[in-house]
């Protein structure tokens, strides 16, 4: 019996074609672009409404705790559904279109308050946590598609895939204020409006997302219950579980998975604090406005900024998830991982010091190393300690490692940034610098290395073939 591989007594998962692993994760560039268009324009839409800095990391938690509460449920219900359409795919379908109609909504909150007559801001937060959810509901389906489909050993493969694709998604979506800006459509609006750049991006972001969602649900097919049971040795169909047995996978998690847990915590610690505050860095610290300048030109400038640097750092996530499987087979798996994430924190530290904001990119192609590892690595590591048949429900448990250090971040980080640091974001920007660096020791320190060899890791690449 052989459970590195996850074959046990059954029959072996046949390699995918990169085409096959592609198409099954193109969706994900989709959401990725809806994800790239929120975290570059969430802080500024908000603001433009009326948010005071101090306040921008209150309204940014409806994104962690919208997925503490659905990626679980999901992860449960897709390991025990079983429609004519798929096990992941009605919920890639669902999460779609609601989070194309939130795309939509969002930067209109301020016609939509005038149509009801209320708060544009509030209108605001709640379509902010219309497209969480849904976001949610159909990003948590794609990371445990490459569980379901793949054989252990194509799984850092399968999650550089999903990588590349992100990277992909996540730049168009960071650069499409800037671009349209320069097709000479208008990044300035009234007082309490939003910009029409922003909200013809978002447009544009919501037609992308379905198309690509839709070409995933068109070219993939998933395996049956049959063939599940024939992967894992079982002579009959499990039945499902019930809903109450979420509580009793929280309490059977495996150490390593606790493990990759607690740097999970620190790098998205870092992470929600650069995309929460970059646009009021960059607005104090380079651009020398108060705290209060929201409305401005020049304010504007800065969340424009904010897009094509957070595009950048996905650009660069790009090569640098090819680079991902050559990397693991030379140093290690977790060794890339420490890597990735002291590049990220001296990238986000760096910031700071770097005064001329045309050399801001030269923080992102750190924190392209990072983002490209923290996408890929720790599940590619997570696969292989947790079972076939629990796939869904401990990816959505493995995502409470990512968003309860953003609630937490959510809670304080507003009130540090404005009575510790006098409103000036960017001293909190390098704190997030300085819990990347600490997620790369904690990684060194605490987890477990993997027991392969680098022949093992080679056939990573020489069994994915077109």
């Amino acid at each position: 019996m052989n459970t590195r591989h996850g074959t046990f007594s059954g029959k072996i998962k046949p390699n995918l074609s990169m085409l096959q692993i592609i198409n099954m994760s193109t969706g994900f560039l989709g959401i990725q672009m809806a994800f790239g268009l929120q975290n570059g324009n969430a802080s500024r839409i908000l603001a433009n409404l009326g948010a005071d800095v101090h306040e921008l990391s209150w309204f940014w938690l409806v994104a962690p705790i919208t997925g503490l509460i659905v990626q679980p449920i999901i992860g449960h219900m897709g390991d025990n559904t079983w429609s004519p359409l798929g096990r992941r795919k009605p919920y890639f379908l669902i999460g779609a279109v609601l989070c194309a109609i939130g795309l939509v909504l969002l930067p209109n909150a301020a016609s939509a308050n005038q149509m009801f007559a209320a708060n544009a801001l509030l209108l605001a937060v709640i379509f902010l946590a219309m497209m969480d959810a849904s976001i949610n509901v159909a990003m948590e389906p794609f990371r445990a598609l490459v569980g379901d489909m793949l054989p252990k050993h194509q799984g850092t493969v399968g999650f550089s895939v999903q990588t590349i694709l992100i990277g992909i998604g996540a730049v168009i979506g960071s650069y499409l204020p800037d671009w349209l800006t320069k097709l000479g459509i208008s990044n300035e609006a009234p007082k309490g409006f939003v910009a029409d750049n922003v909200i013809y991006s978002f447009y544009i972001g919501a037609v992308l997302l379905i198309l690509s969602i839709l070409y995933t649900i068109i070219t993939t097919r998933e395996y049956s219950p049959k063939e599940f049971a024939e992967f894992a040795g079982d002579k009959e169909i499990e039945e499902p579980s019930r809903f109450s047995d979420i509580f009793k996978d929280f309490a059977r998690i495996p150490a390593q998975m606790k493990k990759l847990g607690i740097v999970q915590f620190f790098s998205w610690f870092a992470l929600f604090t650069m995309w929460v505050f970059t646009t009021s860095a960059l607005a104090t610290h380079h651009l020398g406005l108060s705290p209060e300048d929201t409305h401005s030109k020049e304010f504007n400038n800065a969340g424009d900024l904010t897009g094509k640097l957070f595009g950048m750092y996905n650009l660069w996530a790009i090569p640098f998830a090819f680079l991902l499987t050559p990397i693991a087979k030379w140093i290690g798996k977790k060794q890339t991982h420490a890597l990735a994430l002291a590049c990220g924190g001296i990238g986000l530290i760096s910031m700071y010091f770097i005064k001329d904001v045309n050399n801001l990119w030269i923080s992102m192609v750190g924190l392209g190393f990072a983002w490209a590892s923290i996408l890929a690595m720790p599940y590619a590591m997570l696969i292989e300690v947790i079972p076939q048949k629990k796939m869904g429900v401990y990816m959505g448990i493995f995502n409470f490692f990512i968003v309860v250090p953003q609630i937490i971040n959510g809670l304080f980080g507003g009130p540090v940034v404005s009575g510790v640091f006098g409103k000036q974001a960017m001293d909190y920007v390098v704190v997030g610098g300085v819990c990347m660096l600490i997620g790369a020791l904690v990684t060194m320190i605490f987890v477990k290395s993997e027991n392969e060899t680098p022949k093992e890791i080679e056939g990573e690449i020489k069994q994915v073939h077109f």
